[in-house]
């Protein structure tokens, strides 16, 4: 979520009234504004496209709620030590959250363990351990609309019986400071992005959030006009037009048998009758085709923690197999590939076949990315139901990413086309009737020139390095991954610095390369490759030859206060991943929408910011999905590139040798060895393409108009990228509710009983 002030002051009209408010009692809001904790509740692009969409929900004026767990620690800080990364508790809370409000009236029992008995009455979950689930809310403004929505996040609590009601005689001291155990179950965030991680805490965590937040949902809609009806077997018949559910990924896939545990053993629903609601309750998004990344939960670990889920994923299971072998007799492999159970050495549950069987829409996150989930990843089950899989492109809120963060622009743009734009971004095509404009072009590059030199005089109180404002600012920002190809990046870095070294004399674009991200504390290849940058940015910027010509910094500890500092200041935006793997991306639209030009693959959402802004004004480079296809086919040889690249080889020995590493030459060996035996993603296969579309962009940013000019043509073309387009999408398709431009009346103001909130509608 980042910070909250300044989002809610500009949300809330405030902005300005409290910049001089604070003035006059001699504060400086923007240093206020740092004293203000990010809160790091999420991992990468998943948790901040939730963000996004909690704020366009607001703005939209649905009445939708944000479930998440209240982690005390969030994602680790980062702290670069010697070159390499070091992970920091991160105690976000020390001085407490001001924007919460506990609400202990609504605390939720959840329960773990235990057996299951079956009887005349049905099945029985008993002997549990319970654990307390106590919920945090946190107010959603919605921009300029006098709507507030709700954020809820569970936290763990032990009940006050905790180890002392069973066969806990003495040990009266141990039984309350083994209240811990349960407690621990919100105590810190998973920091795996893109990697599956079978823990059984992560499982309790999963668990946990969607148990709380069924019984809350339930809750809420008995209490509701809808919920109350004379005849048992009618109450829910109405659940799925009053309350839908978006599953963000397979995260809370127990989700779906939890409501059938409810429907079938509590509210002794008919299983078909359950079964129907719950598909039409469910919507399932997909956000990676990485298979490290698919959730497959071992049978024995759900058996131990959570006995009826496993019989009701069985029976689910029993049930569509059932369903396909009808369709398809014979044809037992197709009921291999389908089954919600792996059959292995460990029989695991594919938590993805659980959503996809549960839920009534499955989407990816961009065209390229939804076209992958039906034809390669879930064909089978595409080639069933087709009218399940939908695309809906992830988008941003420029709320917080450009009113927020770049005021400077912001502000020229509404001088030119109006203010309106910030609720509708589609407006931003007007810009192109200024492309020509040279007080606009001039204008543009203005803003963007103060945006930099603020940006490197951060730098250099943070780094003690001297930046040269007018060099090309060329950044990467993103979770530290092998298929995000930082190290295509580096090995860029290392050939520029080899050229200018090699002919001193000859001109060259000065840049500034900025990488930044966190990887995960487990991932030991991420961690060579924050090394290998530092050891590289050593090197460089410490060489005379060099000078301002290429400087290279590893930005520390990147989180979104820190997004917010560095991308209205980015001219030369990396999008780089090999070819069918980043599901969208959602900083490639930051970056377009504050200014910056992108050289990128054609993957995840670039393809449609490329279709949106034409091929042409983005830098495309390397392999197409089809190539990488190909190429898998034929056998990917790295070697070959080796040998037939110069410049590439010089690369390459110079970290195989030791020379970015003298104190220790093997230093980089894994790394090496990696790139030539098991590049998965094929770095030296997009090389050469690469650095030849690096040359195209230096050549552009010597002309500084014609640079400008396909700006300005980016940022017109950024519209369809808002969060907002996004969520009227599944509003339409997927959740069946109406967006209301409604504004509510302030409450200061006399409400008609005609200006009902929410027209009688779904909660999503």
């Amino acid at each position: 979520m980042g910070r909250t002030l300044q989002n809610t002051m500009i949300n809330l009209g405030l902005q300005n009234a409290c910049d001089e408010a604070v003035y006059q009692l001699g504060l400086d809001m923007e240093e206020l504004e740092e004293i203000e904790e990010d809160a790091g509740l999420g991992n990468g692009g998943l948790g901040r496209l939730a963000a996004c969409f909690l704020d366009s929900m607001a703005t939209l004026g649905l009445a939708a709620y944000g479930y998440g767990i209240r982690y005390e620690y969030g994602i680790f800080n980062q702290k670069i030590r010697d070159g390499w990364q070091v992970e920091e508790a991160d105690d976000w809370l020390r001085h407490g959250n001001p924007w919460e409000k506990a609400r202990p009236e609504y605390m939720l029992p959840v329960h773990f363990y235990g057996r299951v008995e079956h009887s005349a009455s049905g099945a029985k979950w008993i002997d549990t351990q319970v654990v307390l689930a106590l919920p945090y809310d946190t107010p959603v403004p919605g921009y300029m609309n006098n709507t507030v929505n709700t954020m809820r996040l569970w936290s763990a609590r032990a009940p006050n019986d905790f180890n002392l009601r069973d066969f806990n005689v003495g040990d009266y001291i141990q039984a309350v400071l083994d209240r811990n155990l349960a407690e621990n179950i919100s105590r810190v965030l998973y920091p795996n992005d893109n990697f599956f991680e079978g823990k059984e805490l992560r499982l309790k965590q999963e668990y946990f959030v969607v148990a709380a937040t069924l019984q809350d949902i339930i809750r809420r809609f008995k209490a509701s006009k809808f919920g109350s009806t004379d005849s048992v077997r009618t109450v829910f018949d109405s659940f799925p037009d009053q309350v839908a559910i978006q599953l963000n990924d397979t995260h809370p896939a127990m989700a779906i048998p939890e409501l059938m545990r409810i429907f079938v053993d509590i509210e002794k629903l008919p299983w078909d009758k359950a079964w129907d609601i719950t598909k039409r309750t469910f919507a399932y998004t997909n956000h990676t085709v990485l298979p490290e990344a698919l959730e497959r939960w071992p049978v024995d670990l759900v058996e131990k923690l959570l006995p009826r889920h496993l019989q009701i994923i069985y029976e689910i299971n029993q049930r569509h197999l059932d369903h396909i072998a009808s369709l398809f007799p014979n044809d037992v492999d197709r009921l291999r590939r389908m089954s919600l159970i792996e059959e292995g050495d460990t029989k695991r549950i594919n938590m993805a076949h659980l959503c996809i069987v549960g839920s009534h829409a499955v989407n990816g996150v961009a065209k390229i990315h939804s076209e992958i989930v039906k034809t390669q990843v879930f064909e089978d089950f595409a080639a069933l139901e087709p009218e399940k899989f939908q695309n809906k492109t992830n988008g941003i809120t420029p709320r917080r990413w450009l009113l927020l963060c770049n005021p400077g622009l912001a502000e020229l743009i509404a001088e030119k086309i109006g203010e309106d734009y910030v609720r509708d971004l589609s407006q931003l095509t007007k810009l192109h009737e200024f492309v020509d404009d040279d007080l606009f072009i001039r204008e543009v590059a203005k803003v963007k020139q103060e945006n930099k030199v603020k940006f490197a005089l951060y730098l250099e109180k943070e780094y003690k390095v001297k930046i040269n404002p007018s060099s090309m600012f060329d950044v990467h920002v993103k979770r530290i991954h092998e298929y995000k190809r930082q190290l295509m990046n580096c090995l860029h870095i290392i050939t520029m610095y080899n050229r200018i070294r090699r002919d001193p004399a000859k001109l060259f674009v000065p840049r500034t390369v900025i990488i930044g991200g966190k990887a995960a504390p487990g991932y030991h290849m991420a961690k060579m490759i924050i090394k290998l940058i530092n050891a590289v940015a050593q090197v460089v910027n410490n060489d005379p030859m060099v000078g301002s010509k290429l400087k290279v910094i590893f930005l520390e500890n990147y989180r979104v206060s820190l997004a917010e500092k560095v991308i209205p200041a980015t001219d030369l935006s990396e999008q780089i991943s090999t070819a069918g793997t980043e599901a969208s991306g959602t900083g490639n639209m930051k970056f377009m929408l504050n200014g910056a030009l992108t050289i990128g693959t054609m993957d995840g959402a670039n393809v449609e910011m490329a279709e949106e802004a034409g091929e042409e004004n983005l830098f495309i480079f390397g392999m197409r999905v089809e190539d990488v296809t190909e190429l898998d086919r034929k056998g990917y040889n790295a070697q070959l590139y080796y040998d037939r690249l110069p410049e590439l080889k010089q690369a390459v020995d110079q970290i195989k040798s030791g020379f970015f590493s003298p104190k220790d030459p093997n230093l980089f060996n894994d790394v090496v060895n990696m790139l030539f035996h098991h590049d998965r993603f094929k770095v030296f296969a997009d090389y050469e393409a690469y650095v030849k579309c690096q040359e195209k962009v230096s050549e552009l940013y010597l002309n500084s108009k014609a640079w400008t000019k396909m700006v300005i043509r980016n940022i017109a073309a950024a519209g369809k990228f808002s969060s907002d387009r996004t969520i009227k999408e599944y509003a339409r398709d997927i959740w069946h509710v109406e967006p209301s431009d409604l504004k509510i009346p302030p409450p200061n103001e006399p409400r008609d009983a005609g200006q009902d909130k929410t027209p009688n509608g779904t909660a999503a």
